[in-house]
């Protein structure tokens, strides 16, 4: 009789202990409020899927219905516009391809803006212009809400594993609550300072980014052409003082690594036209500060004559194939 009233009792305590962790779990998920995302683009939909898997109901939209689907799909809720978002979420992250797409979402007829609830925190992980960053954040204050920039680096891979480094720029007692969503998305979240420093930082690391992957393209060709074997030289690299990401991560010659754009005829990863237009961005600003970046305007030339000569569409690192093709010229 005691041992079977040892086994009840036994059984009634794991019981109790399963409907106490489902409690709390349920409590935890009633906690998290839906947050807002707008542009579910090659960056965008990784992003919001993992807010998703951490969570949080997603309230999304997009220009292109079958971006939308997509998300849908997993679970999110899908509105008409920008303004529809905010009608239903104080917490909104956007993630554009430019400044202008930027300006219409936030401030345009059906932007943000238009139904923003005071309070509500606004997130852009775009990267523009660390100026219009600004106007954004002064536009939001104007209706009672917070804007921070937060762009990001790591590309598509680091998106869909919740790896991505986010530049925060923004009052900084807002900080902490950015870092609450940001943290689902990414491995680094760095506090850089006020409204557009987070831009500042993206914008000088995509330059260099920019001039590694050019060099490592003409030293890759140039060992190629003097007879050494891709793999090989690509292995010395990366063991000796000229490594860097695009030689040991990213590789742009074709055979070197599997799972890279490369390896896949340059699709997917980082656009040729968005690195051109990050390279703009680094231009304008160097332009406004008065500061050289001989190389960095190279760049810039060089991924701009890319995107006229049928390589806007690839990854940026088909600079190695361009460069093959100017050989024959």
């Amino acid at each position: 009789m005691a041992a079977l009233f040892r086994g009840s009792r036994n059984v009634l305590l794991r019981w109790t202990k399963h409907v106490d962790l489902a409690f709390v779990s349920s409590r935890s998920m009633a906690s998290k409020t839906p947050v807002g995302f707008i542009g579910l683009g090659n960056m965008g939909t990784p992003m919001a899927k993992n807010l998703l898997k951490n969570g949080y109901p997603i309230i999304a939209t997009d220009v292109f219905p079958e971006s939308r689907k997509e998300l849908q799909d997993t679970g999110a809720q899908v509105v008409d516009s920008p303004a529809d978002v905010a009608e239903k979420a104080d917490r909104i992250i956007t993630m554009l391809p430019s400044s202008p797409n930027v300006i219409e979402v936030y401030t345009g007829p059906n932007g943000i803006l238009k139904k923003v609830k005071k309070g509500t925190l606004l997130i852009d992980s775009s990267t523009i212009d660390p100026a219009v960053s600004r106007e954004m954040a002064l536009a939001a204050e104007k209706m009672g809400a917070v804007f921070m920039d937060a762009p990001v680096s790591g590309g598509v891979g680091a998106a869909s594993l919740a790896k991505l480094t986010f530049m925060v720029g923004g009052v900084e007692e807002e900080y902490q609550a950015a870092q609450e969503l940001l943290t689902c998305m990414g491995a680094n979240v760095v506090y850089c300072g006020q409204v557009g420093t987070g831009q500042a930082a993206k914008i000088c690391n995509n330059m260099l980014l920019a001039i590694g992957m050019i060099g490592t393209a003409e030293t890759m060709n140039l060992g190629i052409r003097l007879g050494l074997d891709p793999k090989l030289l690509a292995k010395i690299l990366n063991m000796s003082s000229g490594r860097c990401w695009s030689s040991d991560t990213y590789n742009p010659v074709p055979g070197v690594m599997e799972g890279v754009p490369s390896a896949n005829n340059y699709q997917g990863g980082f656009g040729t036209t968005l690195m051109a237009k990050d390279l703009g961005l680094a231009q304008n600003t160097a332009t406004n500060t008065k500061t050289p970046i001989p190389l960095g305007s190279l760049a810039h030339q060089i991924f701009r004559v890319m995107c006229s000569r049928g390589y806007a569409n690839k990854d940026f690192s088909s600079v190695f194939q361009f460069l093959r093709e100017e050989e024959g010229q």
